[in-house]
């Protein structure tokens, strides 16, 4: 067998969605776009919701929504991909690199520890859809006089208190990305309840430009647009967002599957010595994003080593998620946290995605079964 890591579901649905798009000859920002936005904040439960190109320059424009800039910082988890720092980079401030928890997901005692009069807001990222502690986050925002916002690249369909990821705070950032559990290749969405916020995140990702193209084009008078300030080119397509509406349409019925997938995991490796297994949290769920796994002090064998044999019987896996203080372009920071790092060294993400026929999902099983009792033997 040849069993990836991930792979998108895409049907005839999402390719007739784009077909059709095409041969309107409104390709880039219009009225799919729209619609698209509509359900999406239908589905979250927020008010509004802001397509653009992809996650990372939805959490640009969150920074920009709360006047972070040049001196300010912004607290986070290392344990991200390096996107999460980088939006805080790119909007001039400074990441402040926080410790997580077991469940991969910020520490609320080590980030409030981290605050300074410096700090404009806390970043929480809801790691491998595991949704993370809103409540004790908005309650250090709110005694701090801090933003709370939450990058949710990999947590849409995940709930948190029997409502969906998307509208407990301000500002929550979603990623279409192939990896993720819904796609539109690439592409994002800003969710929020404040009409003022998702106004002016119109405004910046299209130039700010004062008026839409839509809005002119279905006009049945003149506009003459403005600029009203320096905005970006963050706009999503109507190609992306055609395909997104029918993945939209899937999304519960993919969690359903993955939880299923990730039920027999869990129930097959319950018994294996020294292997830590994810647990949701009693508040909230996850979509299983990702299965991350940790192996603890004892395990058998080393986790690249592992890695490697399952390589060798056609299956993909990816190492934990990577920790950005330690890439090149934040090793600058001297910066070491122990229990970040140790996440990132002994954990293994398994192949997770629909369909996965049960035959690859028994092949995994008893390979990696296969592997660990080769070793402890």
């Amino acid at each position: 067998m040849n069993i990836p890591v991930a792979k998108p579901f895409l049907g005839e649905e999402e390719a007739k969605a784009a077909h059709d798009v095409v041969l309107t000859h409104w390709v880039t920002q219009g009225p799919k776009v729209k619609e698209f936005e509509d359900n999406f904040a239908r589905y979250t439960g927020a008010q509004y919701a802001v397509a653009v190109s992809n996650c990372t320059t939805g959490l640009h424009l969150a920074m920009l929504l709360c006047h972070i800039g040049s001196g300010d910082e912004v607290i986070c988890p290392s344990l991200s991909y390096i996107a999460t720092a980088n939006s805080i980079v790119h909007a001039g401030a400074n990441p402040i690199f926080a410790e997580v928890r077991s469940d991969y997901n910020l520490d609320p005692d080590d980030a409030e520890k981290r605050i300074t009069p410096k700090t404009k807001a806390i970043l929480v990222v809801h790691q491998i859809g595991m949704p993370a502690d809103i409540d004790r986050f908005r309650q250090i925002c709110d005694n701090h006089g801090l933003f709370l916002i939450e990058d949710a690249a990999c947590a849409a369909g995940s709930s948190y208190k029997d409502k969906k990821i998307g509208s407990h705070s301000d500002l929550v950032v979603f990623s279409f990305h192939p990896r993720k559990v819904i796609t539109t290749g690439d592409g994002g969405m800003i969710t929020t309840s404040r009409k003022d916020l998702a106004d002016r995140a119109r405004l910046l990702r299209q130039h700010g430009m004062s008026v839409n193209d839509r809005v002119r084009h279905e006009a049945k008078t003149v506009i003459i647009e403005d600029h009203v300030e320096v905005g970006y080119n963050y706009r999503m397509t109507d190609i992306q967002a055609a395909v997104g509406i029918e993945q939209l349409k899937r999304l519960d019925w993919l969690i359903e599957e993955r939880r299923r997938i990730a039920q027999k995991y869990t129930e097959a490796f319950a018994e294996i010595p020294h292997l830590r297994l994810p647990v949701e949290p009693e508040s909230g769920t996850t979509n299983y994003q990702s299965y991350s796994i940790y192996l603890e002090p004892g395990f058998p064998v080393e986790r690249n080593e592992l890695m490697q044999r399952l390589l060798d019987r056609g299956i993909s896996t990816r190492r934990g998620v990577m920790n950005s203080h330690r890439a090149t372009a934040y090793k600058h920071l001297n910066l070491h946290l122990p229990f970040s790092e140790d996440l990132e060294d002994r954990s293994i993400i398994l192949p997770l995605y629909v369909p996965m026929p049960p035959e690859e999902v028994q092949y995994v099983i008893e390979a990696f079964r296969g592997e660990c009792m080769r070793t402890a033997r």
